[in-house]
């Protein structure tokens, strides 16, 4: 077993509570509410900073030429396809800009951003990597549920959501990202219990996030009485 399974089995829990989490299955059968799309983008979208700083310390510390040039042409992707799906969508739920630019953050997106700038502020290449693998192989695997494409939603707020994390690049993206992971893993117990560490903090506030996404309309369903 490689590193990043080890990790990823130790908090199996928070993995799989945001992998089959309802915001997860209401986008996959396409009946997720603008209301909730709209907050959720607008939280996820405030990662797009700290994420892309990550991916070019990645690019950075990387140890060879070959991985740094993976992590180059997953930043450009990064920049161009997923950038301009947040912004069609936010023409879409007609989203102000102060909201896609400072919104208010729930208290789940600050603490993931803390959380990717502390990886960011150790120039750690395993620190940083575990912060990127959760992030990317976590929403592979939820996007794996989604299963032929055919039956995906037939809106494209959802639909192509789901194609961003659920294609053969993304696909190979995570297996690679896994696979260097695994090539790094800290021979030094203090380093390695870190990295074990930040990758438990990273599955847990994707659980929070997903969380957070449903829980104002969850917490005003049945008011009035």
């Amino acid at each position: 077993m490689g590193f990043a399974e080890e990790l990823r089995n130790q908090c199996a829990e928070d993995w799989d509570a945001a992998v089959n989490h309802p915001f997860v299955d209401q986008l996959l059968d396409g009946s997720l509410s603008d209301e909730d799309l709209r907050r959720y983008l607008v939280q996820d979208y405030q990662f797009c900073d700290a994420f892309t700083a990550l991916l070019g310390q990645a690019v950075a510390s990387a140890p060879s030429l070959p991985s740094r040039l993976v992590f180059a042409r997953v930043l450009g992707a990064f920049a161009s396809d997923e950038n301009t799906y947040f912004q069609d969508c936010f023409n879409e739920l007609n989203v102000p800009e102060i909201d896609r630019t400072a919104p208010a953050l729930e208290p789940a997106t600050q603490d993931f951003d803390n959380l990717m700038r502390s990886a960011l502020a150790t120039h750690s290449y395993p620190e940083v990597l575990a912060v990127l693998l959760v992030a990317e192989w976590l929403y592979g695997d939820w996007a794996a549920r989604a299963g032929d494409p055919a039956q995906w939603p037939a809106q494209a707020k959802h639909a192509e959501w789901i194609r961003l994390h659920n294609n053969v690049e993304y696909n190979a993206w995570v297996t690679w990202l896994r696979d260097e992971f695994d090539a790094v893993e800290p021979a030094d117990s203090a380093a390695r219990q870190r990295v074990a560490s930040t990758f438990a903090e990273a599955a847990r506030l994707e659980r929070a996030f997903f969380d957070a996404a449903l829980v104002r309309a969850e917490s005003t369903s049945g008011t009035g009485s």
